[in-house]
């Protein structure tokens, strides 16, 4: 069970194993993927959900560990994708996926 404030955390977060195997997913990426199956992805491999373009780039992010972030636009709502790697111990354990609606103007600042 996730915390609380994971469950309400008004963005989809979505955990996977080293495997790719999805371990974790918050109320809200139930909501964003109910048509693909919500909570019913547990179990399942992320990359099951992902093909050409996005199958190949997910395929080498566990490959390399590294990091994937971008921006969409869906329905008319603008996201910041997050793609990170997570570790237990120092060794490579899966993904963290965050899905957070962001402004269509959205200030940048150099600091």
């Amino acid at each position: 069970m996730s915390p609380d404030w994971i469950e309400e955390f008004p963005a989809s977060i979505v955990v996977t194993d080293r495997n790719g195997i999805v371990i974790s997913m918050n109320k809200g990426a139930c909501r964003t993927f109910a048509e693909e199956g919500g909570a019913a992805l547990v179990g399942h491999d992320v990359r099951d959900c992902h093909v050409g373009r996005s199958g190949k780039i997910v395929e080498e992010l566990f490959e390399t560990h590294g990091l994937n972030a971008y921006t969409i636009e869906k329905n008319g709502v603008r996201k910041l994708i997050y793609q990170c790697p997570w570790f237990s111990g120092g060794i490579f354990a899966g993904y963290v996926e965050l899905s957070l609606p962001v402004p269509a103007e959205m200030p940048h600042y150099e600091r």
